[in-house]
C-alpha cells in the first residue's frame, strides 16, 4: 500500500492555512487571497482519501510534455523539496507526481523555520501543484468510475521567411513541437485532452485539427542530391519512373494542410505499479531539457505497446547500494521510411537513484525489420533484443540482420557544495553499441541548470551543448548518428527525428534565462544554435535565434502563452545568403477541471 505520509489532509490545511495567511499579512490582492482560502477549502474537501491514496491499484493519466508542470517540478527538485524524481524517464502520471510531492510541505516548512531563501519559491510551486493534483487525490480512491475533461486548446502561429523543417538534413526552425506542420504564414493547431478511469483501468485521448499553408518545399535537383549523395537512398522508383516520396525530405510543391490528428490515444491498465499501455503517447529519455538523445517530442508518438514502472521499485539489499529503481519498455511502428518500408523499433530504459541528488540511467534503441528485408517477428524481435555487437556487412544486407542499435546514458547530479543551487547533467548515445562507456566516440549534450541567483529567487538559468558530430571514423556524410546502413531513413517518425532536434552530425547549444513570476507562469529568453558538418550537407548549415516567451494566468484556469522567435540561417544548398524567419506565437488553453462520475 502507498502512503502519502506527511503529505496528508491535516498537512494540506495546515500548509493551506499558511498560505492564506501569508497572503492576507502580505496585503496581496484580494484575487491572491481567495485562491489562497480556495486551497484551504479543497484541502479540507479531501479529508480522509489523501490518507489512502493506492496507486498501485488506480490508472493514472500521463502528463503531457508540454505541461507547465515539468519546468515546476524540475525547479522544486533543483531546489530540494521534491523525492524520487526520475528527470531521464518521463512523462510521469499524476499518481507518480502525487507521490513526488509526498514530504514537501514538511519540507518547506523546515526551510522556513531555518530561514533558507529559497521556501518562498518552493510554497509557490508547491500551492500550483497542490491545485492540480487535489481533484485526483479526491478521486483515487472514490469506487466510481470518472471522465474528465483535461483541457481545451488553440495554439496560432504566423511565420514570416522560408523556415526549415528538415531536422534529418538541413534542420529545423521549430524543435519539440511533435512533428507539426508548419510554413510561411498562418498555422493553426486546435485541440481537446480528456480522460476516462475505472479503477485500474484508463483511456486517454488528446486530438488535434492542423492547418498549415502551402509551400514551394525543396527543388526536385536538391531532393535528388540529399536523397542520393547524402543518404544513399534510391530516388527514383523504378516501378512508376518517379521519385519516391520521401517523408524526410519536404520536396515540392507541399500543399495546404488540412488534417485531424491524434496527438495522444491510449489504453492502460496498473498491475502492480506498472502502467500496461497500447496506443500512442510522449516519450522523453533523457535529463535534458532541449532535447533527449534517445526519445524526444521532436516527431509524431508512434503507436507502440508499452510497459512503465512509473513508481520506484525498492530490492532488498541491492538498493543499498544502487537505489529505487525505475525501468520502461516500449516496441511499436516507425511510419514515413521507404526503404525498407515500416521498420520498428524498441526501446528500453534503467533509471537509478543511489542518493537523493544522483540519478544516473542506461538505455537502448534498437530500429529492425522492414518490408523486402526482415520480417517483424518474434524471433527477430528477440535477436534484435540481445545483439550487442557491430556485425559484418553481410549479416547486415541479410534476412539475418539484428537491426540498428543505439546505447544511451545519462545522469544528472545536484552538486554537493552548491547543493540547491546547481545541478550537472549529460546525456550521451553511441551506435552500434550498448552502452557510450565503452564506445569512446559517443554523442553527447551536457547541461548546467542554476535554480536561483543570489538576491533574485524567482531567477534561473539553464545552458545546454550539443554535439553528434562524433569522432567515429564513420561519422562522415552523416552517416553514423540517427543512421543506419539498412535503415537510411534511421530514427525518424513520419519524416523527423525522434531523438534529438541538431540531426545527424551537428553541433550546438541551448541556453534559457527565466524570470518566474508564480509557480506557473514565467518571462523566458532562450537562445539556440546549430550548425551541421560540411562534409554531411555540401556547403554546411549555420542557424541561430533568440525567443521570447511569456506564461500567464487569467484566473486559475485559463493560460496565455505567447511566443516570439527571431531566427537567421544560412544553407546555401537550399537557399542562397542569409535567410531570416520570424514566428509569432500564442496559444490560449482552458483547464476545465470538469468530471462526471459513473
Amino acid at each position: 500500500m502507498f502512503k502519502l505520509g506527511t503529505f496528508s489532509a491535516a498537512g494540506l490545511v495546515t500548509f493551506a492555512n499558511v498560505v492564506a495567511a501569508f497572503s492576507i499579512a502580505a496585503g496581496l490582492p484580494l484575487a491572491a487571497q481567495s485562491t489562497a482560502l480556495q486551497h484551504t477549502q479543497l484541502a479540507t474537501q479531501t479529508g480522509n482519501a489523501l490518507q489512502d491514496c493506492e496507486s498501485s491499484t488506480n490508472g493514472s493519466p500521463y502528463i503531457p510534455l508540454d505541461s507547465w508542470i515539468y519546468p515546476a517540478v524540475t525547479r522544486l527538485n533543483a531546489l530540494g523539496y521534491t523525492q524520487d524524481v526520475y528527470l531521464g524517464m518521463r512523462p510521469w502520471t499524476r499518481l507518480n507526481l502525487i507521490h513526488m510531492l509526498r514530504d514537501t510541505s514538511r519540507e518547506i516548512e523546515d526551510a522556513n523555520l531555518y530561514g533558507d531563501s529559497t521556501a518562498d519559491e518552493a510554497q509557490n510551486l508547491y500551492a500550483v501543484l497542490l491545485r492540480e493534483l487535489l481533484p485526483d487525490i479526491q478521486d483515487c480512491t472514490s469506487p466510481r468510475g470518472q471522465a474528465r475533461l483535461e483541457s481545451s486548446y488553440s495554439l496560432l502561429r504566423a511565420i514570416t521567411g522560408t523556415p526549415l523543417h528538415d531536422s534529418y538534413h538541413l534542420g529545423s526552425s521549430i524543435v519539440n513541437d511533435y512533428g507539426r506542420p508548419f510554413e510561411n504564414g498562418l498555422n493553426n493547431y486546435s485541440g481537446l485532452s480528456g480522460y476516462a478511469s475505472a479503477g485500474r483501468y484508463l483511456l486517454y485521448v488528446r486530438g488535434e485539427f492542423q492547418g498549415a499553408p502551402s509551400a514551394a518545399g525543396y527543388s526536385t535537383a536538391l531532393a535528388e542530391n540529399l536523397s542520393t549523395n547524402v543518404d544513399l537512398i534510391y530516388f527514383i522508383n523504378p516501378a512508376t519512373g518517379l521519385p519516391y516520396n520521401q517523408a524526410t525530405i519536404p520536396r515540392g510543391p507541399i500543399p495546404t494542410t488540412t488534417v485531424g490528428r491524434l496527438m495522444e490515444a491510449y489504453l492502460s491498465v496498473n498491475v502492480h505499479n506498472h502502467e500496461v499501455s497500447i496506443g500512442k503517447h510522449d516519450q522523453w529519455l533523457g535529463p535534458g531539457e532541449g532535447s533527449a538523445m534517445a526519445w524526444s517530442n521532436n516527431a509524431e508518438n508512434i503507436y507502440a505497446f508499452q510497459i512503465n514502472r512509473t513508481e520506484p521499485l525498492r530490492v532488498p539489499l541491492l538498493s543499498r547500494v544502487i537505489g529505487p529503481i525505475r525501468y520502461d519498455f516500449l516496441v511499436g511502428s516507425l511510419k514515413g521510411h521507404t526503404q525498407p518500408n515500416d521498420p520498428w523499433v524498441h526501446a528500453e530504459k534503467l533509471s537509478f537513484k543511489p542518493t537523493r541528488d544522483l540519478e544516473f540511467g542506461f538505455e537502448r534503441t534498437v530500429i529492425w525489420g522492414g518490408k523486402d528485408h526482415e520480417p517483424i517477428t518474434l524471433h527477430t524481435f528477440l535477436r534484435s533484443f540481445f545483439s550487442l555487437d557491430s556485425v559484418h556487412t553481410d549479416i547486415k544486407n541479410s534476412p539475418q540482420d539484428p537491426g540498428a542499435r543505439f546505447g544511451a546514458l545519462d545522469f544528472s547530479y545536484r552538486l554537493p557544495f552548491p547543493r540547491n543551487w546547481l545541478t550537472l547533467y549529460t546525456d550521451m548515445e553511441a551506435h552500434d553499441t550498448p552502452s557510450p562507456i565503452f564506445a569512446g566516440h559517443a554523442t553527447y549534450r551536457p547541461g548546467l541548470y542554476l535554480s536561483h541567483f543570489p538576491g533574485v529567487p524567482k531567477l534561473d538559468l539553464r545552458a545546454e551543448a550539443v554535439n553528434t558530430d562524433s569522432s567515429h571514423p564513420s561519422s562522415v556524410g552523416g552517416r553514423y548518428q540517427y543512421y543506419e546502413s539498412i535503415q537510411k531513413q534511421g530514427y525518424t517518425n513520419k519524416g523527423q527525428l525522434f531523438g534529438d532536434w541538431v540531426g545527424r552530425e551537428d553541433k550546438g547549444g541551448q541556453a534559457w534565462i527565466t524570470y518566474h513570476l508564480s509557480g506557473n507562469e514565467w518571462l523566458q529568453l532562450s537562445l539556440r544554435t546549430q550548425k551541421a558538418a560540411k562534409d554531411f550537407i555540401p556547403g554546411g548549415t549555420t542557424l541561430a535565434d533568440l525567443n521570447f516567451n511569456v506564461v500567464k494566468r487569467v484566473g486559475r484556469d485559463f493560460e496565455i502563452n505567447g511566443t516570439f522567435t527571431y531566427e537567421r540561417y544560412k544553407a546555401p544548398i537550399y537557399l542562397p545568403g542569409t535567410q531570416t524567419v520570424t514566428n509569432t506565437s500564442i496559444r490560449l488553453t482552458w483547464f476545465p477541471n470538469r468530471s462526471i462520475s459513473f
